[in-house]
């Protein structure tokens, strides 16, 4: 058994509503020499289907396949899978892990296991949370959306965003679900996948959930240029037409840089941002502070906002700058669960501003914003 201590093993958390393309993105990743080295935690075996002939069976539980990754179906606890999975690569009975694949089912929630990652004790810095990639069907997307609060938010939470079907949808329609991914979630980086044909690194080595840690761009993981800072109006002061032609120019990076009023039905059913009951009270927004904020009143501030708002603060992101310290500081949470702060070895560019992101459900951003005016004073713009 070797005992050299090894780094975290990223893990990336794989969700999407049913017949989203989960199974089929899956499969292609399994055949894809690159991903090597790759545990992936599913449901069941049956639903990738895996073929027989061409597995090697470990276990009950486990196969390793000729890519060299090792499929694990899942029955009982996750913690205790992901320690038995630990110990087998420590001793050998399975290759080496160097990032683990956890698909969800199609309804389920994802928060729960995002939670387990970053408070499990057992877990903590032998696995690191990598990502949320939430797949999206092109074909039904908007119907599911509309209909489901579930496949909201799964979009809502992730970090890169997976459109499934793009050939089997007339582009319009897949570019009006695209606007409605960013009306749910500004930030999320849009990819397509034809078959399920995409590069593993599009879904993997993110490093979206501690990113002191793991080094990515802060300023591209808070991305909080994309939150709008006029709360709601469009860009250009006009409402939005029955075309809906306000140049809604977009690319696969996420951005979108002209907005509706969140409140107000556009009279294009495509249009990006449709009336509330589309986002199921899904809200997203910035808070920004000018001057440096007091750390024990900033620290009082968030423990008070998990308290009182956990179960609809979906996501909150921030990079702060706190009195008397010269390295900012970087925030993140999912709903009552946030990671403890970590500090940047220096600032990601020209503006020193604390930025809060927030995605929430049910919760307005002007509830956020009198939380925190009597702990460290008026964010910018307010409404």
């Amino acid at each position: 058994m070797s005992m050299t201590p090894n780094p975290a093993i990223p893990i990336t958390v794989l969700t999407g509503f049913l017949g989203s393309g989960k199974t089929t993105l899956l499969k292609r990743l399994l055949d894809d020499p690159a991903m090597a080295g790759t545990a992936v935690i599913i449901n069941e075996f049956g639903e990738v289907g895996l073929d027989d002939a061409l597995v090697e069976k470990i276990d009950e539980d486990a196969v390793l396949l000729p890519s060299g990754c090792v499929c694990c179906a899942v029955r009982g606890d996750l913690v205790q899978a992901l320690e038995r999975m630990h110990t087998k690569s420590l001793w050998g009975d399975i290759p080496p892990m160097q990032r683990v694949v956890l698909e969800t089912t199609g309804l389920a929630d994802p928060t729960p296991i995002v939670h387990t990652l970053m408070t499990e004790e057992s877990l903590y810095r032998i696995y690191q949370l990598d990502a949320v990639v939430t797949t999206v069907d092109a074909q039904h997307g908007l119907h599911q959306i509309d209909a489901h609060f579930e496949p909201a938010k799964q979009i809502a939470i992730a970090d890169r965003l997976i459109v499934t079907k793009s050939d089997l949808t007339e582009p319009d329609a897949v570019d009006a679900l695209e606007r409605r991914l960013r009306a749910l979630n500004p930030a999320g980086q849009i990819r397509r996948a034809v078959k399920g044909d995409i590069a593993p690194s599009e879904l993997i080595g993110l490093g979206a959930h501690e990113p002191a840690l793991t080094g990515v761009d802060p300023e591209r993981w808070l991305a909080a240029e994309r939150y709008h800072e006029d709360h709601g109006h469009h860009e250009h002061g006009a409402n939005c037409g029955p075309d809906c032609s306000h140049d809604h120019e977009h690319d696969h990076e996420g951005h979108h840089h002209h907005h509706h009023a969140h409140d107000e039905a556009c009279a294009d059913p495509h249009c990006a941002h449709p009336a509330h009951e589309h986002l199921h009270g899904i809200r997203s927004f910035c808070l920004r502070f000018s001057e440096p904020l007091d750390g024990r009143e900033l620290s009082n501030a968030m423990q008070l906002l998990a308290q009182l708002y956990g179960e609809r603060l979906l996501r909150v992101k921030g990079i702060l700058n706190v009195k008397d310290q010269t390295k900012p500081f970087v925030v993140h949470g999912v709903q009552h669960i946030f990671y403890p702060p970590e500090t940047l070895a220096r600032w990601p560019g020209e503006d020193h501003r604390s930025r809060l992101v927030f995605i929430t459900k049910d919760l307005p951003e002007e509830s956020i914003r009198k939380h925190f005016r009597p702990f460290v004073g008026e964010a910018e713009g307010a409404v």
